[in-house]
């Protein structure tokens, strides 16, 4: 698992205060993935709702608060995969 995988787990586990109602998963390109559901966040590579990809830089931008997730989904640098709305719910979450 990679350093970069490592620190969005923790950051988004800081975030989700206790888990996320539905199952997503971030897929950070060159990196790896990371899985989110009613237990929190964690590396792993598991069947979700929706699908999230980005490069590491944007992922973590999103992560920081610098870059809105729909603008990133707006602009082509987040893409989504699946249940779109299993993704709005993230929103408030990753803010």
């Amino acid at each position: 698992m990679s350093d970069v995988i490592d620190e969005a787990v923790t950051m988004l586990n800081s975030k989700l205060d206790g888990g996320f109602d539905g199952t997503a998963k971030f897929v950070i390109e060159d990196e790896g993935s990371i899985l989110l559901d009613d237990e929190g966040a964690r590396a792993g590579d598991d069947e979700a709702e929706v699908t999230m990809t980005a490069d590491a830089g944007t992922f973590r931008d999103i992560l920081e608060g610098e870059l809105d997730p729909t603008a990133a989904f707006a602009s082509g640098r987040l893409k989504i995969d699946g249940d779109i709305g299993v993704a709005m719910r993230l929103v408030p979450a990753l803010a």
